[in-house]
């Protein structure tokens, strides 16, 4: 049941054509799977399995040719982020201030997976408010890394990659407005697309934040794909999805003629030893299939990077979290509350909004003269193999290669993407570290060029497979 749990989505529905195996049977080790692992993992914050299981009989239904032909997703497990809204269903943000509400509306991307066939058997755990890089709450608990239960999964989206990791779920969606795909993705062996904005609808009035996207999250690089294929493309309700709607391919060409840089240090980042040494790995592997691999300095600081991000929350997403503050501080963590504090004085000064928009050119006109030159920029997703997973990092400081940092999500070296939101990323596995915890690095294309980024993704999983049972769960 284990092997089966951890079963790629893309052969799943290639077994399910042929009536080699059946939804039921998959989900049922999915389900049996979960049971087994939560108890360590805890990275479902609501199960549906009766009504998942009754849904998996449906689609075996249609694989047999009965009522109408199988879906895109037809049977799948789809865990989704619980940040996500499912009308009917509870919508908490993680939070106690939230216990009791109930969603009116359903998010587009869990409408989609829904529409394409896919089995929304859980939903997953989140810090509150999706304000950091870790996973745990006050409302769900400690959400633990299925490789190491001593080391958090990431987060915002952790409890979607201990789920993927954990064989929890086939497929799971995530949300990322400073790293919060890729960071659990790195942590937990997986793989995590944060498309470039606008390319997957999202609801407002965070659609309108350019910081903000919502993608997929897979333990392969083409079940990765597939997903982005369902809920990526225009909606009504999101004045800026793309249009139109861009396929990624089943199957993608090699990287012969590439051009790639590769950054270490992606400026001035401290990088641990062996998260750069799994780094430099996945270079030479690009360079074995032929890619033009070149290491580059980047002409960008922590500095600046974390600045202008502040500044950016605190004009947008710090006062959301500030608002509940001033009606339930006593119901929130320490975290939630230190973010909003923090944020609120990166915005207290006139002109600092201006401010952050300089900043965030800055750093625009670095990437965009990179990838005028270059077709793919390839660093590290953190600059350590994963946070403690009981620490909220309100006292705790961070050491990288013997540097001590200023905060910890200075060591995430993703919100400089999330800068430049409309260049595509992909994390995927750079190999493990002695703890053993996965590492993992990104893949940076140029704006909208998704499919490079897929396309040395595969070349790297073909030529450095992953594991994708972590041992001894």
């Amino acid at each position: 049941m284990t092997e089966l749990a951890h079963l790629p989505a893309t052969e799943a529905l290639r077994r399910f054509r042929d009536r080699s195996l059946s939804p039921v049977e998959l989900m049922t080790a999915v389900i049996e799977r979960a049971e087994a692992v939560e108890p360590t993992v805890n990275a479902l914050a609501e199960r549906t399995f009766e009504e998942a299981l009754a849904a998996a009989r449906t689609a075996e239904a249609r694989y047999g040719g009965k009522g109408e032909p199988p879906r895109p997703l037809e049977g799948l497990a789809v865990a989704t982020k619980e940040e996500q809204p499912i009308a009917g269903r509870r919508a908490t943000d993680g939070s106690l201030a939230f216990r009791d509400e109930i969603a009116e509306q359903t998010h587009p991307v869990v409408q989609r997976i829904l529409d394409a066939g896919g089995i929304v058997h859980a939903r997953t755990t989140t810090p509150e408010f999706s304000c950091a890089a870790f996973t745990r709450s006050r409302l769900w608990g400690v959400t633990r890394n299925p490789w190491n239960p001593a080391y958090s999964p990431g987060g915002s989206s952790g409890g979607a990659g201990a789920a993927l990791a954990s064989g929890s779920t086939t497929l799971a969606t995530g949300s990322d407005i400073g790293g919060s795909i890729r960071l659990p993705a790195s942590a937990t062996g997986t793989v995590g697309f944060k498309p470039p904005y606008g390319r997957v609808p999202a609801m407002a009035p965070f659609n309108l934040d350019t910081y903000c996207h919502d993608g997929p999250m897979a333990r392969t690089v083409g079940d990765c794909a597939l997903l982005q294929n369902v809920i990526a493309g225009p909606h009504p309700l999101d004045a800026v999805s793309l249009r139109p709607k861009l396929v990624l391919p089943e199957r993608f060409e090699g990287v012969a003629g590439l051009r790639v840089a590769l950054s270490v240090h992606l400026g001035d980042w401290p990088v641990d030893p062996e998260v750069a040494a799994n780094t430099r790995a996945v270079a030479e592997a690009l360079r074995a299939a032929g890619a033009v691999v070149e290491e580059v300095e980047v002409g960008i600081t922590r500095a600046q990077v974390r600045r202008a991000a502040m500044i950016h929350f605190g004009s947008v997403f710090g006062p959301y979290v500030s608002s509940v503050a001033a009606e339930h501080a006593e119901l929130l963590t320490p975290y939630a509350l230190a973010f909003a504090e923090e944020a609120a004085g990166f915005v207290a000064e006139p002109g600092a909004f201006l401010e952050g928009l300089s900043l965030e050119g800055e750093v625009q006109a670095v990437l965009g003269a990179l990838l005028d030159r270059h077709d793919l920029l390839l660093c590290p997703t953190i600059a350590i193999p994963a946070f403690a997973a009981d620490d909220d990092y309100t006292v705790t400081k961070v050491e990288v290669d013997g540097v001590l940092l200023d905060h910890y999500m200075d060591a995430a070296m993703t919100t400089v993407f999330n800068i430049a939101s409309r260049c595509p990323v992909l994390s995927v596995p750079s190999g493990l570290a002695s703890n053993g915890v996965p590492t993992g690095v990104q893949l940076v294309g140029r704006t909208y060029e998704d499919a490079t980024v897929f396309r040395a993704a595969a070349v790297v999983e073909a030529l450095r497979p992953w594991p994708h049972v972590p041992p001894g769960l």
